[in-house]
């Protein structure tokens, strides 16, 4: 019999629970993916032998930190302070180019309805608000001609979402130029194409490295760190840009 799929647990507690979601796994059920039987509410559901609550999403191809609650009013806790902006995410990604040191993307985003799921909702809503911290950790620069120059850059980016719209940072660094390598969506084709082929790097290389929750009983502060996985830490280590990158965000083994 195959054991069942389990997922790294950050931490658990009697009224949540922090997970390191692998890329490629939805977090629930989509219309959109009706092919797909695997999604992390289920098998951390499984894993844990109870009910789990969702309180945010992670798109399917973004890895890391997700969390859910264990009862309804820790969903509505947490939830809460997610409205509020009491929660702080801190993502890192490899984007095409050398972006600058750091800055604030505040570009509006129409909000990205789904063709299925979305069928009766409003197609005229205005643009919402969005904006987006960035610091750019290390670059590299590549002999390689991918779109017509004899070199290509790249940079690894830690971006600081303020609001929480859909596909926002893949959209936003689209939005400056500087997209995010992996994104089949808003990206670019042969980019990708070579990190996937050359580098064995064929994923989104987005990852959600750290989550900031009050806890929903006692308004502490948590804080979740999740390790990238094997894609992203060999094109770290491949890029010598690991010391960029703090401790509790290496690979697996510094969980011990």
């Amino acid at each position: 019999m195959t054991p069942a799929e389990t997922l790294p647990v950050i931490y658990q507690d009697q009224h949540l629970i922090a997970v390191n979601k692998p890329t490629g796994l939805l977090v629930h059920r989509s219309e959109i993916d009706r092919h797909e039987t695997r999604f992390a509410l289920q098998i951390v559901r499984d894993q844990i032998g109870q009910r789990v609550y969702p309180v945010h999403r992670l798109d399917k191809p973004t890895s890391g930190v997700l969390v859910f609650a264990l009862d309804s009013s820790s969903a509505r806790s947490i939830s809460q302070a997610i409205e509020d902006k009491a929660v702080r995410k801190t993502y890192h990604a490899v984007v095409r180019g050398y972006i600058d040191h750091q800055g604030q993307i505040d570009y509006a985003l129409k909000e990205e309805l789904d063709k299925y799921s979305d069928k009766k909702a409003r197609q005229d809503k205005a643009p919402q608000s969005a904006q987006t911290d960035y610091r750019r950790l290390a670059t590299i620069e590549l002999p390689v001609e991918i779109e017509g120059y004899p070199q290509s850059r790249y940079s690894l980016v830690e971006c600081l979402p303020a609001t929480g719209r859909k596909h926002q940072i893949r959209r936003h660094m689209k939005h400056i130029n500087h997209p995010i390598i992996g994104d089949a969506k808003h990206g670019r084709g042969r980019h990708n194409r070579y990190f996937k082929e050359a580098l064995n790097a064929g994923r989104l290389l987005l990852h959600a490295s750290q989550m900031q929750v009050p806890h929903p009983e006692t308004g502490e502060t948590l804080v979740f760190n999740a390790p990238v996985d094997e894609t992203l830490h060999q094109l770290l280590e491949r890029f010598d840009w690991l010391e960029a990158l703090p401790k509790q965000w290496h690979k697996e083994q510094l969980r011990n």
